[in-house]
């Protein structure tokens, strides 16, 4: 086994600053974005012959699994999730697949074998078989938003002063809001540029406090806005520099100059034509690099932007390879993907978003044995911060 010279946060930061790591770092589940269906985490541990007892689904919604410390150990994996555990959690049955819930998570099963959630005005459903809810995003921790940042901001210190990991803090909005908003950006800009102004402002706000609260504590917060469907962007690049970028510019703007933190972009979907605007507007990371969407090559997206923004995802094809390939194949894939984005830093190992609940594990254990495996590059260049 190689030697590892750097810590998990100084191999993170080393790639985000386009610096040679000793390794490429790897993430899992540091992002709702980046993790782990928890029927897939489920049987993974089962795989590797741990326990179950304890599985926690974090993201109530997609049903993601908080990965825990040992999974985490067992494949090299740098970041680790910063929500703090559900208060008062208790255990829930998703079909065959027990996990432990917040009390605020009250899903009622329905005839058809759905089930069927009502809270803060919010009404989601999961069709039978189904591993997510649709609906909205409620906020099942149940606390005024004061309480919840100093939660956060706890678990933060903690996890900064207690491991060497890089963490996220999510929730930021990336100025650009979806199918309708793209329309209203051509029927409505001015509106468009109103909704913005007061999200920025917002943004800002809310940034001030996080980095009041754990500013020193955090690698980077999270700005969400998919920009792309698997054709193309949903939105012309004239009509994103007009009503979204003047607002992402400021906001990137505030957050560098009023701290270390990094910016980390999740935008689904194929997006190339938009990417030279977000190195414009200093965004530091792009997530989740759909590389099975239209003109998202790896090997151009790499050539044309590789040194300007770091590619955080693309690892592996989980449209396609992951969920239906054999070990083999999704070793291949990932061989190939991390060998086309490793060059000179700038990227972090991840999967293309979250590894749904049908994925064998065998796979995802090809997938991040691969993906270490193949992560090494030579001496380390000096300074890696």
């Amino acid at each position: 086994m190689r030697q590892e010279t750097m810590t998990s946060r100084e191999r993170v930061l080393c790639a985000i600053n386009h610096k040679q790591p000793d390794r490429v770092p790897i993430d899992l589940g540091a992002h709702f974005s980046t993790g782990i269906s928890a029927p897939a985490y489920i049987r993974l541990r089962r795989l590797l012959g741990m326990d179950t007892e304890k599985v926690e689904m974090i993201d109530c919604v997609q049903g993601l699994a908080r990965v825990d410390w040992d999974v985490i150990e067992r494949f090299h994996i740098d970041t680790v999730l910063l929500n703090p555990p559900w208060p008062q959690p208790y255990r829930w049955n998703l079909r065959e697949y027990p996990v432990w819930v917040p009390r605020t998570f009250q899903p009622e099963k329905q005839p058809d074998g759905g089930y069927r959630l009502r809270y803060q005005g919010k009404e989601l459903y999961m069709p039978a078989g189904g591993y997510f809810f649709d609906g909205g995003w409620p906020d099942f921790y149940g606390l005024e938003a004061g309480e919840k940042l100093r939660l956060f901001a706890r678990r933060a210190r903690e996890l900064y002063e207690q491991t060497d990991k890089f963490t996220i803090m999510m929730g930021f909005s990336a100025y650009f809001g979806g199918l309708e908003f793209a329309c209203d950006m051509l029927t409505d800009p001015e509106r468009c540029m109103e909704r913005n102004e007061k999200a920025l402002a917002e943004n800002i706000a809310r940034f001030d406090e996080v980095n009041r609260l754990m500013g020193p504590y955090i690698g980077a917060v999270e700005l969400n806005g998919d920009l792309g469907i698997q054709s193309g962007p949903m939105c012309t690049p004239a009509s994103f520099v007009r009503c979204c970028l003047p607002y992402l510019k400021r906001f990137c703007s505030h957050v560098h100059n009023t701290s270390g933190i990094k910016l980390f972009l999740h935008s689904c979907g194929s997006i190339a034509p938009l990417i030279p605007y977000l190195i414009e507007a200093e965004v530091d990371i792009l997530n989740p690099v759909q590389i099975s969407a239209a003109n998202m090559d790896p090997q151009m997206l790499k050539r044309a932007y590789g040194d300007r923004i770091c590619f955080w995802g693309g690892g592996c094809n989980t449209q396609h390879v992951l969920p239906n390939g054999t070990p083999g194949e999704v070793a291949a894939n990932t061989r190939e993907l991390v060998q086309a984005f490793k060059p000179g830093g700038g990227f972090v190992f991840n999967q293309v978003h979250n590894i749904l609940g049908n994925v064998p594990a065998e796979n995802i254990v090809a997938m991040l044995d691969t993906a270490y495996e193949n992560a090494w590059y030579g001496e380390p260049l000096a300074d890696a911060r």
